[in-house]
Order: C-alpha cells, then structure tokens, then sequence
C-alpha cells in the first residue's frame, strides 16, 4: 500500500513540540551550566588530583613499553595484519563472497546482539575493527614487562574501562539499532535522550547518575520486601525484623539473617517467587532479619565492634527473649558474613556458643586475593578515601555503588548509557536495579578498619591479626558446622578466594559453588530450575581450588534445597509457630520497618 504526501507529513514530528523541547533543553542545560560555575566559584579554582593514582601507572607503563621498541614494533605490525585480513575479508563480503570474520565478539558480550552487526557490511567492519583495536591495545598492555603487581592491575583495569567506553555501540552513528531510531523518529531519540541526561545530570547535582531503572514502580513492603513481619527490636544500628510463620510447625533452633551494610537487605526479600527469606520461612524456619541503619555523620565514631555488639549480640539477646531459644542458626552475606566470621572466632574465645552453626553466602576472610575490587585498594587511593569520609563521617553510598558498577561497565553503565540517552527510552521497571540503585552509607571508622586490616593487611585470617574489644580473633578456633556457599562468576567475592578463606576454618565445612555471580547465584530460588551447582563429596577441601573443583561433581537445580538437607542434617526438632505478634518482644512496626525505607 503506498504512501500518500499527506499521510507522511502527518507522522511528521509536531513542528511547535520540537520547538519547545528543544527550548526546554536550552533552558535546563543553560541552568545546570550556571550552577557549575557558581559551585567552582565557591570552592575555588582547584587543580584536578589522580586519587586513583592511574596517570602514574600509565606512566610507569608507558616507559617501560617504550623501553622495548622491539616488542612495540612487533605489536604494531600485528595489528597492521588483522587489518589487513579484515580489509580483504570486507572485500570478499562487498562482493557478495563469504568469508570467516577475523574478529567475533565473546558469545557473552550482549553488545553486538543487533543482527545488523553480522548483516550489514559496514556496521560488520566497524565492529570487527573494534575488536581488533581492542584486543591488541589490551594485549600489548598486558604484556609489559616489569611492573608491580598493583600498578599491573591497575592498568590492566583502566585500560578495559577506557576500551569499553570507546565500543561502537555506545555512539549514535556506529550503533545500527541507534541508527535506525534515529532515522525513524527524525533525531527525537536523541533529543529525549538529552532530556533523560539532564534529568540525571540534575538529580546527580551536578553529576551524571545513570538512571538503571524506574524507581517509582517500586514501593518497600508492597511489591519489594514483600515478607509480612515484624520489628521486634531495635538500637542505634539496626532494626530486628521476625518474619510470619507460613506453617504450623517450626523448626526449634531460629535462624538469623546478618547481611551486609554495603547494600541493604531485601536483595533476599525483593518478590515471593524469588524471595529467600519467604522460603526459608515456608520451608519451616523461624526467620530473623537484621535490617542495619543507614548512617549519617552523627554514627561517624561506630566501629566495626560495633556492628557486631550492637547488631549480631544485641540480635541474639532479643532472640532469646522473644523465643527462648539459646540456640541460633545464623546466615551471613558478603560483609555481613565476615562479621559473622568474626563474631564465631570472638565466641570461641569467650567459650559460648549462642550461634551453632553458620552459613556464608558469597563471603570473603582471606583477603589474599581479593579480585578487580583490589585495584582500588592500595595506601594513595586508601589515605584519600578515609579524608574524605573522615571529614563528613562516612563514605557516601553513591561512590561504593559506582566502583561496582565499573566492575560491569558494559552491562551496568554503557547499556543504560545507549538506552536511556541515545535511544531516548526511559529505564525499564527492575526491582533487582531498584535495590542496586537504593544506596547505603558506610560509617568513617568502620569503613577505614575494614579496608586497611582485611583488604590490605589482611589480618583477618592471622591468629590474633586483629583484636575486637581486647579479643584477639583466630578462624582457626571455630567449630560450629559451617556452609560456605560461592558463586563462579563472582566479581566482588571471588570464588576462589572464599575458597582460601574456608581452609583457615578448623570447623567441620561444607563448601558449595554455585552458578552465575554474587547475586544471581545466590537469589536462586528452586522454582527456577538454574545454574546448579558443585559439591565435593565427603565435603572435602583439597589445598586448592583447583583440585577441589576437580573433585567436585555438579548437581541441577538450586543450592538452597541442598542447604536445607544440611541444616536440618543438624537439628531437625520441632516446636508450635511462632507469632511474631505473640512473643515476650513488642511488635514496633511492620516488616520491613524505617530503617530501610531511608533512601539516599
């Protein structure tokens, strides 16, 4: 059916709606500027600082690269060949021949998905010719001889950044599917695009803060942190929430949830389907959550002691009251999990034994090799960290959460980046993004203890390396039954590094590694029949990693139900439901309570 004159001048974008989004634009864009200016007059004019430290490791790189004009010209004839190839293969294809590409991008990278990168002859040869780029870039730099280990690290690091950041995709004439929107909507695209970077540019003050998802489809305790509850307790550090019993028996021992600070919570609690905390409770368990405050300069002063008496002890002792039970099961995620490391080796100590047995989701305490997260851990990047949180009380939130999403910059930056601000769409409804975007501040002397005696000391896993109110803490000690569950493409908590800190442990330890990373493999729920996982039979654990996933055998379906048959492999007894509602405590709130509700 053709098209008549009128008809296409109809679809025409509205000449008078141009005219004022592009005046809208003017006049955010003119605002956000002065701001700018006003904000450097006041603070003065400043040289820029490399915090990071990255222009002097580029440096040291750069010298040493240059030192061996050898290896730098052999490098560059290499990467003359590739071209080459890749012209002749372009060549052959413009003619209509086939011919095996030079280049293809890792069945992984979710970039080049667009059938147009494959098809069409040019977008093929500008992607090929990136990933050419890259890959030489990447490999003449890895092979520099001579540098520290940090230093290595470090480039190795900044340089993929910048080589993500340069990806074809993330421009409008280089992507086909950007291509296409633009053309089809007349450059509306691009104009909605620079509307949603404004917007975010102004909700940043003054820095851009990539919108990840819709925050206003979510609401805690309606369709994110579903699990009906209670607070029953509360101090300066957290709120204690007992969850609904789902069953009309449960399991004598309750069990304590102790996930980290750096996040918040409901990352187990965010829908029923996928809801740790609604299946422990339907499997039978009574379930306590620890949901801790997120900070402000006034908790400056709270230490890592702190976390521990006035969250995990002062959790326990109102377990105790509200149950009666002496006997606790406790789960610890990420931080949360080597404060419970901790906690255990303090206990042993004191020879009590309130918690007996522990679980550790994704948890590292040995810190030897600590992953991409070591790259910016080192005395520089350290000393300017703790000034600027020493002189407003604690680390901000948004900085932790931007350091991760380096970690992914394709997945968690640059794909936002092309869908919010070249194809002009606005972010997609996620409620894993709502909790990823829901930050949370660390307190100064805590966060400054953790990075300098784990990270880059790592005195955790040295008998007496580190002393938590005058109790010198050795793993070594521990001997509760312990489950350490890691993921195998974790980023923040290495697998195999969980793995080194499980051996320091003298406790009968079930090591299990699970699939898909430091989320998804542990938010994964039976019902959804994915990733599996390894287990070595007799729960040995061989000298290394290696030779214990030699030994290991992978089994379908979730760790959780595998985690079950463990738990109650220990205590299976059985007592009536408890009523949160009903205890010796009284209810203050509903689950999920104030605490959480606190957004940055």
């Amino acid at each position: 059916m053709s098209t008549t004159p009128e008809q296409t001048v109809s679809e025409l974008p509205n000449p008078e709606e141009i005219a004022k989004t592009y005046a809208e634009v003017a006049r955010r864009a003119s605002h956000l500027i002065g701001e700018h200016v006003q904000r450097q007059l006041q603070k003065g004019i400043q040289a820029p600082t490399d915090e990071l430290g990255i222009a002097q490791a580029f440096m040291d790189m750069m010298a040493r690269l240059l030192s061996n004009p050898y290896k730098l010209a052999q490098a560059q004839m290499n990467l003359v060949w590739d071209y080459f190839s890749l012209w002749q293969q372009s060549m052959l294809r413009f003619a209509g021949i086939q011919a095996a590409p030079v280049a293809v991008p890792a069945r992984s990278d979710k970039r080049f998905r667009d059938e147009e990168w494959q098809e069409h002859f040019m977008f093929d040869f500008v992607k090929q010719s990136y990933l050419i780029t890259a890959r030489h870039i990447h490999e003449t730099i890895n092979g520099v001889e001579g540098l520290d280990e940090q230093t290595a690290k470090k480039v190795d690091f900044f340089t993929r950044q910048y080589i993500d950041a340069l990806s074809p995709s993330n421009f409008a004439l280089t992507n086909p599917e950007v291509f296409r929107e633009t053309v089809r909507s007349n450059g509306q695209n691009l104009i909605k695009g620079l509307n949603n970077l404004l917007r975010d540019v102004e909700e940043g003050h003054g820095s851009v803060r990539v919108k990840m998802t819709d925050t206003s489809a979510f609401e805690l305790g309606k369709n994110v942190a579903i699990s009906p509850g209670k607070v029953v307790f509360q101090d300066d550090m957290m709120q204690l929430i007992q969850y609904t019993p789902s069953t009309a028996k449960v399991f004598k021992r309750p069990v304590l949830i102790v996930p980290p600070w750096i996040n918040k919570f409901y990352i187990l609690d965010l829908r029923e389907k996928n809801s740790l905390v609604k299946w422990l409770v339907d499997q039978g368990h009574t379930v306590f959550m620890i949901s801790w405050v997120n900070p402000d300069e006034k908790l400056a002063e709270k230490t890592f002691a702190s976390y521990m008496n006035e969250g995990i002890f002062a959790a326990l002792d109102a377990i105790e009251t509200q149950t009666g039970e002496k006997d606790i099961n406790a789960i610890g995620y990420c931080l949360g999990g080597t404060l419970l490391a901790s906690t255990l080796a303090y206990l042993a100590v004191k020879k009590q034994k309130r918690i007996v047995s522990a679980t550790f989701l994704t948890t590292l305490t040995d810190f030897s090799e600590p992953g991409e997260l070591g790259v910016f851990i080192d005395e520089g990047q350290v000393s300017n960290l703790e000034k600027k949180m020493f002189e407003r009380g604690y680390l901000e939130g948004s900085e932790m959460a931007g350091t991760f999403n380096m970690l992914r910059a394709n997945d968690l930056i640059w794909s936002f980046v092309v869908n919010n601000y070249l194809m002009g769409k606005d972010p997609f409804p996620f409620d894993l993004l709502y909790w990823n975007s829901d930050s949370t501040r660390l307190p100064a002397k805590m966060h400054s203890f953790y990075l300098r005696k784990m990270y880059m000391e790592n005195k955790l896993v040295e008998p007496g390396g580190i002393e938590i109110d005058g109790v010198p803490i050795d793993l070594g000690k521990i001997k509760v039954p312990c489950f350490f569950i890691s993921a195998m493409e974790d980023h923040i908590a290495p697998w195999k590094s969980t793995y080194l800190g499980a051996r320091h442990f003298t406790a009968p330890v079930r090591f299990v590694l699970g699939g898909s990373g430091h989320i998804a493999g542990i938010v994964n729920p039976p019902a959804a029949n994915k990733y599996g996982y390894w287990l070595n039979p007799a729960d040995k654990l061989p000298a290394t990693s290696t030779e214990w996933f030699e030994g290991a055998q992978q089994h379908e379906g979730s760790w959780w139900v595998n985690w079950q048959e463990w738990i109650t492999g220990q205590d299976s007894e059985k007592v009536a439901a408890r009523d949160p509602a009903s205890g010796n405590l009284k209810a203050l709130e509903e689950a999920p309570g104030s605490f959480v509700k606190f957004r940055l």
